[in-house]
């Protein structure tokens, strides 16, 4: 079981303090047998509104162990292979809030969904290469997509590239496309790249790390009388400077799936203390600039949020993806 406790701060609206128990996860992972393995993952959210309670099955899918030709097979809901940030589950990344252009363009809870993903490992001798297709009804709310009540799927193809530039440091590149029904019952295209960077010193990796991480989209949506290309990305530095101390600071730019003329920029600092393997501490300072007021942000252009999270782990996790 996983918690995540979390403060928040906001420099507009009246309610500007708030402390909510933000998720509590339960995640039940096992070999079923030689040929497969199952992972479930149920969640019970806060409303941060209302103070009210919802759950779900976040994640629940099975995958295979032994196809032949390097293939691997997923069947069920499952966090979609798109870049770093969306197959991770939010307790495991190195900031409190979600990027700004993976929320304007994928929503808080990012690309999930009911289906199949079949990824082949190339067999490729001089550096890792992983092809990925995915076929999906789209769960939950985002911007950009919405669940077909046609045969319109989400697809989803991503071509991962790793290559390990010594015993210290590791490169990875990875190009995503997607393309699925909108809102307005039209396609829109997605286009993706994610780059990173990771330096971990084999002398001293227990205190010393640095990874760069980079996401870029593109987006194409067909609308009722118009086609608007939208772009959002965010650039992450997040540096290990103790044993269980880390920094991590982020830039965020996104235009909106809808709205190209929508700009929204923000630049972030965290820091993160890791009590042990199953207790962490972050705390987060973000500064947010747009050329439109919103309502959900009181309206104002120009605003400040801050965020304390504390998360706690009881029992045993599997290991996350490097």
């Amino acid at each position: 079981m996983i918690g995540d406790f979390r403060g928040l701060y906001r420099s507009f609206g009246y309610h500007n303090f708030d402390a909510v128990l933000h998720e509590t996860e339960f995640s039940f992972q096992s070999v079923v047998d030689p040929y497969a393995r199952a992972d479930f993952f149920y969640s019970v959210k806060e409303d941060h509104a209302t103070g009210e309670f919802s759950s779900e099955v976040e994640e629940g899918y099975l995958t295979t162990l032994s196809l032949p030709a390097h293939l691997q097979l997923r069947a069920g809901r499952f966090k979609q292979t798109l870049g770093r940030v969306n197959p991770v589950h939010p307790h495991a990344l190195p900031f409190v809030d979600m990027p700004d252009a993976y929320v304007n363009f994928f929503g808080e809870e990012g690309l999930k969904g009911d289906g199949a993903s079949l990824s082949w490992l190339l067999p490729n001798r001089i550096f890792f290469q992983e092809l990925t297709v995915e076929a999906t009804n789209v769960a939950g709310e985002s911007p950009s997509f919405e669940r077909s009540k046609t045969n319109n799927f989400l697809y989803l193809a991503h071509f991962k590239n790793f290559w390990d530039l010594s015993a210290n440091a590791t490169l990875e590149l990875g190009f995503s496309g997607i393309s699925g029904e909108n809102l307005m019952k039209k396609i829109t295209n997605v286009g993706a790249v994610d780059l990173t960077y990771k330096w971990k010193p084999v002398r001293y990796n227990t205190y010393k790390s640095v990874t760069f991480q980079n996401e870029l989209f593109y987006s194409r949506a067909l609308l009722d009388s118009s086609t608007v290309n939208a772009i959002g990305f965010y650039s992450m530095l997040n540096v290990q400077v103790a044993k269980r101390t880390f920094v991590a600071a982020r830039f965020d730019y996104s235009n909106r799936p809808n709205s190209a003329q929508f700009v929204q920029q923000s630049a972030s600092l965290t820091f993160g203390w890791l009590a042990t393997e199953f207790q962490k501490i972050e705390i987060e300072g973000k500064y947010t600039t747009m050329n439109e007021a919103l309502p959900e942000n009181n309206n104002e252009k120009n605003f400040w949020q801050a965020y304390l999270r504390w998360i706690f782990v009881i029992g045993s996790h599997g290991a996350h993806q490097y």
